[in-house]
């Protein structure tokens, strides 16, 4: 039997870095999600636990798990039975950018005559794709 090596067309090719580039924005999405919620909890001095992660975002204990990992892999947080999650400063950073992004567009949607609660679920996909130069421009409409 005579193998021909399968070659990937350009398009193929492109294809398959586009779906690795959404692949990967989407992990950074759930990473800047999850520290924003630990974040939020620790502000209000709440010991973060697998359930009360489960409670937010509604997946499994094991899904909450792997992901934990991965953030710990990367240096953003620190599990500890004693005292829960714990974001490392780097993780702290993360979740403070992600959060002032979040209420900079819930803000901008607002003034545009969205409802709060609307504005608040709009710009939790929002924030994770919205561009710099847009950002500031909504700063500074809102300072108008």
């Amino acid at each position: 039997m005579n193998h021909m090596p399968v070659s990937i067309s350009s398009d193929q090719d492109i294809a398959c870095n586009r779906h690795q580039r959404v692949r990967r924005q989407h992990s950074h999405e759930l990473t800047q999600d999850y520290l924003e919620a630990i974040y939020n909890m620790k502000e209000s001095s709440l010991k973060v636990r697998i359930i009360d992660l489960q409670k937010i975002f509604g997946v499994s204990h094991v899904t909450i798990i792997r992901a934990l990992e991965r953030m710990e892999q990367k240096g953003v947080l620190i599990r500890s039975k004693k005292e829960g999650v714990v974001l490392t400063s780097m993780g702290k950073n993360i979740a403070q950018i992600s959060q002032k992004r979040h209420q900079l567009i819930v803000d901008f949607l607002v003034k545009l005559g969205v409802s709060p609660s609307k504005a608040d679920a709009d710009a939790e996909g929002i924030e994770h794709h919205i561009s710099t130069e847009t950002l500031e421009a909504f700063q500074k409409f809102l300072r108008t």
